[in-house]
């Protein structure tokens, strides 16, 4: 009898506690999240494609439509609708994310001075904000300062028109 117990015991521990030392579950999902569908084995294989493309597309210098195929279609909406303007996306100035992505690929040379370029534009922003707040906050020093000012002379011309009669 105490073969028996011993043996379940083990083997209890083995296939219950030993799975679950070993690859624990995960907690239960909170009863408000809905479970998603599988994939069927074409939408993953669709998925699969899409990333691989998106992946590739990636890697060239040039990030064009291929990568953000939406962006372009937002820019081409906008260029139907304002037909008479010449505006082409050549002319832009490329995005700091952009003018970052371009100087890491470019290596540690090229990199450095776009940071510094980012650094100093930040700078100064940040000290331009600071100036404006500066600014504004003496002249709200200024405002409270007349106002009180002109509280306390009409006070004192009170008391001298009370004390006279």
């Amino acid at each position: 009898m105490k073969l028996k117990v011993v043996w379940l015991k083990v083997r209890d521990y083995v296939c219950y506690d030993l799975k679950e030392i070993a690859f624990p579950s995960s907690l239960p999902d909170p009863p408000h999240i809905k479970k998603r569908r599988k994939l069927t084995w074409k939408e993953r294989y669709y998925v699969l494609k899409e990333a691989s493309r998106l992946y590739a597309a990636s890697w060239v210098r040039d990030i064009g439509p291929d990568l953000r195929p939406n962006d372009y279609k937002k820019n081409e909406e906008s260029d139907e609708k304002s037909k008479g303007v010449n505006s082409s996306s050549k002319g832009k100035e490329p995005s700091t994310l952009e003018d970052l992505a371009v100087a890491a690929r470019g290596g540690v040379e090229t990199l450095k001075p776009a940071l510094q370029r980012v650094y100093m534009t930040r700078a100064s922003a940040y000290r331009d904000a600071l100036k404006s707040f500066i600014q504004g906050y003496q002249e709200g020093i200024h405002q409270v300062m007349e106002k009180n000012k002109k509280e306390e002379d009409s006070k004192s011309q009170h008391e001298r028109t009370s004390a006279k009669s």
